[in-house]
């Protein structure tokens, strides 16, 4: 195959990692995709930028939240200057934007393979609540408040500890009233009402990733369960694990959505049920496990994006152990000096 140009954001491989670089290791081990990666950074300090085994060539985009057009304008220019064909966007506030302007991007040659804005809302935390007993999951008991008195009513019942939810993003564990009226400030600040509140639920976290064909198949998908989990509660250490009540459920949303493209099911399980924490509309940043473990989720995303064969197995063996570590790089100040003068590297 002739050279592929694929631009990947979320390369920030920091204390909360997103998920660009595992995207783009496992692009790059499939030989037959022969991927030229592009990095979307929104930092000239982002990892991915100095990693050149990895990342080709890096641009500094304008920030998601900013002007729709002057975005569009730069993944533009990009093409222009590098022969884009394929974005992966990695990280949630990236999203909508994409979304809205997948259109816009397909007119222009550059392609991607993202749900539809119907099934990116039906993920939102408050619809969890209609959709997890469809997919045979629970939810804990999870209260909408729009106001300080119906927050503390809501924790009145629900308990301590407690998590405060934006209704797309962020959440806090609270353990006191104090705790939980700075999360629901902080949330409505940044992204308005209704803010939900959910009891902890005890157990073990599970969860699913995997690529839907957006025809209610599945283009792949894989369990893990959380061993060990960082203070900012991300996964350090995870085993591959085949839930059968877990992977019915996939089954279940891919076929009653018709979910297309990246996909991961977050669940908590103690024992006798699985409670559906979140679904998020993208991959996470352990995305090379699955890769590791023989499923190259990223590259199938890709191969859908560009209209060439995928393969559709989820053939992989439970008890396969995740590390994650830290590593260090030394290099100069050209490329930094670079990418703050030019805008990319």
């Amino acid at each position: 195959m002739e050279e592929l140009v694929v631009a990947v954001s979320g390369i920030n491989a920091v204390d909360n990692p997103g998920p660009g670089l595992g995207v783009i290791r496992s692009l790059k081990e499939d030989q037959e995709l022969n991927v030229k990666a592009l990095g979307l950074a929104y930092d000239a300090m982002e990892p991915g930028i100095y990693l050149d085994w990895l990342v080709d060539k890096s641009y500094i985009m304008p920030y998601p939240s900013s002007d729709e057009e002057d975005y569009l304008a730069r993944l533009g220019y990009i093409k222009e200057s590098s022969g884009l064909e394929v974005v992966v966007p990695t990280l949630d506030a990236e999203l909508p934007l994409f979304i809205k302007g997948e259109a816009r991007l397909r007119q222009t040659g550059i392609k991607t393979f993202l749900p539809t804005w119907e099934q990116f809302e039906l993920r939102s935390k408050q619809r969890l609540l209609e959709l997890a007993p469809r997919l045979g999951l629970s939810i804990p008991p999870t209260e909408q408040v729009t106001s300080y008195q119906e927050l503390l009513s809501a924790l009145d019942r629900v308990g301590f500890p407690a998590m405060v939810k934006g209704l797309f993003y962020k959440a806090y564990r609270v353990h006191t009233y104090a705790e939980a009226e700075h999360a629901f400030q902080k949330i409505v600040e940044e992204w308005g009402y209704p803010v939900l509140v959910q009891k902890v639920v005890q157990g073990e976290e599970v969860n699913v990733v995997g690529v839907g064909d957006g025809k209610g198949g599945s283009l792949g998908h894989m369990a893990i369960k959380k061993l060990w989990i960082t203070s900012l509660g991300k996964i350090w250490t995870g085993v591959t694990i085949k839930n059968e009540l877990l992977l019915e459920a996939t089954y279940k949303f891919l076929e009653q959505i018709g979910w297309r493209g990246a996909f991961e099911l977050e669940c908590i399980t103690d024992g006798e049920r699985i409670y559906l924490i979140e679904i998020n509309p993208r991959f996470p940043a352990w995305i090379y496990f699955a890769t590791g473990a023989g499923i190259n989720l990223p590259a199938r995303l890709v191969r859908a994006a560009i209209g060439a064969n995928v393969e559709r197995h989820s053939d992989y063996q439970a008890g396969k152990l995740y590390i994650r570590y830290t590593y260090d790089l030394v290099t100069d100040m050209t490329t930094f000096q670079k990418v703050v003068t030019k805008g990319e590297s």
